[in-house]
Order: C-alpha cells, then structure tokens, then sequence
C-alpha cells in the first residue's frame, strides 16, 4: 500500500494568500496518481486544497489528516505540503488557512513525531515553502537533525529561505513535478527521492533558493516508475558483451549494416549476429554507456576495424547487471 497526503493552501483569511499552491497540488496528485505506464501508483492520493474562505483547509484538518497518513504499515507514507510556512525562535511551522500569525500553524516538530513513530517502511515529507528547511531540526541544537530510519526529507528552501512561485506555481514544485515525469529517471526508469532532489539542486542553479535533503534509509525508495530511455533486455546484454568491465570489445566492419557503394566491394559483408549485437552497443552509447575508442562515432570504430568500451556510468551497471540487481 502507498498512501499520499497531498495539501496545497492559496487562501489565509488573515496573512497574504498564494496563486500557485492549489495547482501545484494538483499537479502533485496527477503525478503521483499512476506510474507512466498507467499503472497505478498512490492509491486515491488524498488531497486537501484552500482555494477560498467557503473552502479552507483549517489547523485542525491538517493536523488530523497527517496523523492518519502516518498511522499505517504502509510501503510508502508520502506528504505533500504546499503553503506559507513560518519559523521562530521555537521552531517551524506549516500555516493552515486560519493562520493569524504563523505560529499557530500545524508545528513541524508535530509532523516529524508524526513521521518518526510510523510504522510506515518509507516515510517520505516534501515541503514547498518558506523557510522549510528547518523540518527535522533540532530546535536547541540547530545542526543536529533528529530523523528516524526510514525518514526523508525534501523542501524547497533552507530554513532562512523563502520559496519562489512563478507563473502559477511554485518553482520547486515546478521542477519536482518534471523529475517524477522523468527527468530524474535512473536507467530502468525508477524515479527516487534522492534524484528527484539532484534534478532540483542542478536545476536552480546558483539561485538564492537551495533545497535540502535529509534522509535516513538504507536504500531508496522508487516515487514513481516512468518509461526508461533504454530497454531492460538490452541493459542486461552488458556482461554478454564484455566479459569484464574493464575489458574493450574489438570491432570491424561486419557489425556494421550499412555500405555505401565504394565500401561494398572493399570490406567484408556484414554479419547479422554482429549488427544485431552493434544495435544494442549504440543503444547503450546513448545512454553514455559505451563509448568508442579512438574513434568519433560507433560507425567509424566498426569501419576502422577499432573497439569500444564501458564509460564509468557503463562500467557501474555491468556491476549490477552481474550482481543480478537489475
């Protein structure tokens, strides 16, 4: 069972209300609903939005709401939130739409009890607002983070921070949204908190918002599954052809296909066992697995009679094909 607490809060009857956080949570519970393939993924992700004073989404609700995710012996237990958030002296805090003056938002502290006594594998809390940072701190020992097995972290600025929207939503929403849709991919399509977190941090740059990650796991979990730019059979045709990672693969012009008619009656005819093998390498060289070896194309290294090689990205999944992790 994976189970989603997805909140997003535009309207504060008394502090500033927000554009972006209901569409973001939106955008959230579309992403998370079904993997790319259709599949389903968070089961019915509940979903809590504030978009005006006739529909609110008040302290109470949202305290309640993140209790009830986290009571389960779920697979995943993630939450979503949204919002402005608020830090003091005591710690942060999450506002809900009764908010008057930020401090009597729904405490962090409150939710990391939450997510810390779950009986949930994978406890998993994104925040996107200001000042978020501080979710698992220690209020009294400010580099000290107080995480759980089974705890992950991910917010979308520091704790000094405030959180950017533009154009409707909010910026780390914008890009987390693009890392479960793919761009934080892995090479048999698992999309997991940790790239998720390394799509946002390259993609903002040298901008004043940083987001953080805090974690304690000891292996990730997959958020989402999405299509995988290269096919799992022919990853796994790694150790078929290379024997180590280390070793190169001698080529010449039979595992090329293609002639041209100058070339035709010059070199050997191509072998059909060898062109479907330098199929797979130039599926794998466009995945920066392979490479060829002094030469600029896989094309020219066949037709030159050179070889080719594992990248460092080629040579860690030769590891885990041979390991049969994958």
């Amino acid at each position: 069972m994976r189970k989603a607490l997805i909140v997003g809060i535009d309207h504060y009857d008394k502090i500033g209300s927000l554009q972006g956080a209901v569409n973001d949570a939106y955008s959230m519970k579309s992403m998370l609903g079904h993997h790319a393939d259709g599949t389903l993924n968070f089961a019915q992700p509940l979903l809590l939005t504030g978009t005006g004073p006739g529909a609110a989404v008040t302290r109470n609700e949202l305290r309640d709401a993140v209790e009830e995710l986290f009571k389960d012996d779920a697979e995943i237990a993630l939450f979503y939130f949204s919002g402005h958030g608020y830090v003091d002296g005591a710690g942060g805090y999450l506002c809900a739409s009764d908010c008057a003056n930020g401090h009597d938002g729904l405490s962090l502290a409150d939710v990391m009890s939450f997510a810390n006594a779950s009986p949930a594998k994978n406890k998993v809390i994104i925040l996107d607002s200001c000042h978020s940072g501080i979710a698992g701190g220690n209020p009294v020992a400010a580099r000290v983070a107080e995480i759980k097995e089974g705890v992950t972290i991910l917010t979308a600025s520091t704790a000094e921070q405030y959180a950017m929207e533009r154009g409707g939503s909010g910026v780390f929403t914008n890009l987390l949204v693009d890392a479960l849709n793919g761009a934080a991919a892995n090479l048999v399509g698992e999309v997991t908190p940790g790239s998720v977190y390394a799509h946002i941090d390259q993609s903002l740059g040298p901008w004043t918002q940083r987001p953080v990650f805090k974690t304690n796991v000891k292996k990730f979990v997959s958020l989402r599954s999405t299509d995988a730019p290269i096919e799992l059979s022919q990853l796994r045709k790694l150790t078929y052809l290379f024997d180590d990672p280390a070793a190169q693969l001698q080529l010449d012009p039979t595992y090329e296909p293609e002639r041209s008619g100058s070339e035709a009656a010059s070199t050997p005819a191509p072998d059909p066992a060898k062109n479907a093998d330098f199929a797979v390498l130039q599926a794998l060289v466009k995945v920066n697995l392979v490479r060829p070896v002094g030469a600029p194309h896989m094309w020219h290294a066949a037709m030159e009679s050179k070889a080719c090689e594992l990248t460092v990205l080629g040579q860690h999944y030769w590891a885990l094909v041979d390991q049969a992790l994958i």
